[in-house]
């Protein structure tokens, strides 16, 4: 049984997350020469967890917040400027600066329209987001996030579909029988990107 997020716990939950993702290639990158990466990693990831608790589901292993996972329907995979009004994410990219959304504007360009040419006609999730506490890993957290998203897609047979930013990552996906549809070059930072899907299992 997994803890179903709340508003209360956006917070902590960008906390989570800005640690598990401070070594990530992609955002290292976008703050490259700035200072204060975890600080501007927490309001990234805090846009994130309000886009989908507004439109999708956000889960930890327990209320001690070990990991983070989100996920949303694919129909609200784009986080649109209206939507992220209406979710509260708005002032979190407001707040990420003018420097980095002119940086990050051509990114979301490329991987929303991968995302769009792939999936077109099929019912799917778009695991957005998962990382779990740098001090905890290896302990099954992300292991029981990633099952959940699997046991959802299996139940509602739907597809689920992410992006990842390395390869050790691919790998770990294709474990849980993910397959790669594309490695893409994304734009401005010059870094590689992996697109993957998992079909329902029959």
């Amino acid at each position: 049984m997994l803890y179903s997020l709340r508003r209360g716990n956006v917070a902590r939950a960008s906390e989570v997350l800005a640690d598990a993702f401070q070594h990530d290639p992609l955002w290292n990158k976008i703050y490259e020469r700035e200072s204060h990466l975890e600080k501007r990693l927490r309001v990234a990831f805090g846009a994130s967890v309000r886009y989908c608790l507004k439109y999708g589901e956000v889960y930890a292993p327990s209320e001690d917040l070990e990991g983070i996972m989100g996920f949303v329907p694919g129909k609200y995979a784009d986080m649109s400027v209206w939507r992220m009004l209406c979710s509260g994410s708005i002032s979190s990219v407001m707040r990420m600066g003018l420097n980095t959304t002119k940086k990050m504007a051509p990114i979301f360009k490329l991987v929303s329209e991968d995302r769009r040419k792939h999936m077109a006609g099929h019912r799917y999730l778009h695991l957005s987001v998962v990382g779990v506490d740098t001090a905890l890993q290896g302990m099954g957290f992300g292991r029981k996030l990633i099952g959940a998203a699997i046991d959802k897609s299996q139940r509602e047979d739907l597809q689920l579909y992410l992006e990842t930013e390395t390869e050790e990552n691919m790998k770990m996906y294709e474990h849980f029988g993910f397959r790669l549809l594309n490695k893409i070059t994304l734009p401005i930072v010059n870094l590689p990107m992996w697109e993957m899907v998992r079909e329902p299992q029959t």
